[in-house]
């Protein structure tokens, strides 16, 4: 081949056209540089975190128009800002990925890694049925963590009730033992609380549970009492003793007769006898009473009565009746409307009134004052309760 002056000229001054033109540009590499960070790199399963590759460059005077992402579990997206957020509900290991793009078309990728921890496994057994009084077993000691972490366990043993008083009553933690049994139900009815398993990276689980308390069976005997109680003493004119007692408080009253007997005076010296007053005052029934000694018969001894019958009903007998407890059934048959009376304090007082009716002797009174005796016979039912159906 023949090259020409001329020809040889031509290509000379195209080869440096190209030179030129390559080196005013800058567009040899047109690729961007990729840059991706995340917030967090271990995060508990259905938690969100938010990527940012603003970082990313591109050479001058290219441009990023876009920004793909690949979440590794599916999911893709591809916006024109460098970040993103992105919830991970599936637990275990991802790489997550992002493609820059600049208006050139050129690329590149940044990856970063990030652990999706799985909530701890929640298994559990609660009684189903019990009897008002009986304890609550729990037991969840069958809970683990898959990734092998130590868990934690929060009992609340009523999610209707604000124990630690802090606004919330579904956050309350009544018992952090895997089994409990310390929750005792004394009221019937269902009771609703939860369960929590939370795993040392703080992933929970949470489960409510029920109960039903179904209350207890008695039976009802009223049996028939005499309940007798006695003072005694020594009185002189113008002087009084006072007696307070409460009477078989688990019983309902039905009768009562107090006797209130002096000691006789012998010689007829000593006649006519001394004068004493019974007074009976029982505050929580609004009964007052008194009575002045008598002698009815020179050979008897001067005595003063008061009686009371029928102060309460007789009630049935020999029933059945469900309640919670044998003590809160006692409550309720020694307080029916209406069978109160007698309950509570009873207080007798006992005055001598008049110790000198005596014949006196050289102006002295012989006897100054008197012995007495005060006898109390109540007539009571007392309510026998036996559980029944156990």
């Amino acid at each position: 081949m023949k090259v020409t002056a001329t020809s040889l000229t031509l290509l000379i001054t195209l080869m440096l056209l190209v030179t030129s033109f390559a080196g005013c540009s800058g567009l040899s590499n047109v690729n961007p540089n990729a840059k991706l960070v995340a917030d967090r790199d271990e995060i508990n399963a259905g938690e969100t975190v938010n990527f940012d590759a603003r970082e990313s460059s591109t050479p001058d005077p290219t441009i990023i128009e876009e920004y793909r992402w690949n979440f590794d579990d599916g999911s893709t997206k591809t916006s024109k800002q460098g970040v993103s957020s992105h919830q991970f509900s599936i637990p275990g290991y991802y790489s997550i990925e992002v493609t820059v793009v600049n208006d050139q078309g050129g690329t590149d990728i940044a990856y970063v890694s990030l652990f999706v921890n799985s909530p701890p496994i929640l298994t559990f057994d609660v009684s189903t049925v019990i009897r008002t009084g009986d304890s609550v077993i729990m037991d969840a000691s069958d809970s683990m963590d898959p990734e092998g972490g130590v868990v934690s366990f929060a009992w609340d043993f009523d999610i209707t009730v604000d124990t630690n008083n802090d606004g919330d009553p579904s956050n309350d933690v009544d018992s952090t033992d895997s089994i409990t049994t310390e929750l005792i139900l004394s009221q019937s009815g269902n009771r609703t609380g939860s369960i929590t398993v939370t795993d040392d990276k703080g992933a929970s689980n949470t489960s409510s549970w029920s109960v039903m308390v179904i209350s207890r069976t008695f039976r009802i005997v009223w049996e028939q009492q005499h309940v007798e109680l006695e003072w005694s003493g020594y009185l002189e004119q113008g002087q009084s003793y006072q007696i307070t007692d409460i009477p078989h408080s688990s019983s309902r009253m039905i009768s009562v007769n107090s006797t209130l007997v002096l000691a006789r005076d012998i010689l007829p010296i000593m006649w006519p006898e001394d004068n004493f007053t019974m007074a009976i005052s029982v505050p929580s029934s609004g009964w007052n009473i008194f009575s002045a000694t008598a002698q009815d018969n020179i050979t008897q001894n001067s005595s003063a009565s008061i009686v009371r019958d029928n102060m309460n009903s007789y009630p049935e007998s020999g029933y059945t009746i469900t309640a919670d407890s044998a003590d809160d059934l006692l409550y309720s048959l020694l307080n029916e409307p209406g069978q109160r009376f007698g309950q509570g304090e009873w207080i007798w007082t006992i005055t001598a009134d008049d110790c000198h009716p005596d014949i006196p002797i050289d102006d002295i009174d012989p006897d100054q004052g008197n012995d007495w005796q005060l006898v109390v016979d109540f007539l009571l039912l007392v309510p026998r309760i036996s559980e029944i159906g156990i």
